[in-house]
């Protein structure tokens, strides 16, 4: 009967010179990455660790970045991937640990590297927030120059509403009415002339 031994998982931090990394990093990423799968280890993740100046030189490099990776293993392979690194031209160390207590949220966690490019990226996106907000500033105000300027409210306001309505009153014509006047001043009343008539007295003839 074939024994079946558990996967364990294990981490795996691997040295590679600097100017090697920053010049061809998915070189480097496929140089470890062929390593393990000749080891027939389950690869779980690969990231970078960080970049650091190394306490002494190393095969005459000063500085070194750091990938780190988790894989899962029985363990008997693990010997293979130490061979395959010091076979390699790029990578120059690897130290490997049993992490099996490591839940997959602590797989996740940030490195120093990843954590300084998320903190990178949100510096730039704050400069392009700033940027964008002055220049729409910019123009808001180049926009307010170019438009005349507009009357208070409290003036617009008082001209929109119409005053009410006032009834005419007919104004009589001052001329007419004096004319009217004039006439009536002159003719005498007829009933006044007849009375005068009558009031003076007869002459008789035999008189």
């Amino acid at each position: 009967m074939k024994t079946v031994t558990k996967k364990k998982l294990y981490e795996a931090m691997f040295l590679v010179d600097s100017a090697d990394a920053g010049s061809d990093w998915d070189g480097v990423i496929a140089a470890i990455t062929k390593i393990l799968e000749r080891a027939k280890v389950e690869i779980v993740s690969i990231k970078k660790w960080d970049d650091r100046k190394l306490a002494y030189e190393i095969k005459g490099k000063s500085r070194g970045t750091y990938l780190l990776c988790y894989f899962r293993s029985d363990g008997q392979r693990n010997h293979e991937i130490e061979k395959g690194v010091q076979l390699s031209e790029r990578i120059i160390r690897v130290l490997i640990l049993c992490v099996d207590w490591m839940t997959d949220e602590d797989i996740e966690k940030d490195t120093p590297a990843t954590k300084a490019e998320k903190e990178k990226e949100e510096r730039e996106a704050a400069r392009e927030a700033a940027e964008q907000a002055k220049e729409a500033e910019a123009e808001d105000k180049a926009a307010g120059e170019a438009e005349p300027e507009s009357e208070p409210a409290e003036a617009v306001a008082a001209a929109d509403e119409t005053p009410p309505i006032e009834e005419a009153v007919p104004i009589q014509s001052t001329k007419a009415s004096d004319e009217s006047e004039t006439v009536a001043a002159k003719e005498p009343d007829e009933e006044t002339a007849g009375d005068s008539q009558e009031s003076e007295p007869k002459i008789a003839a035999d008189d």
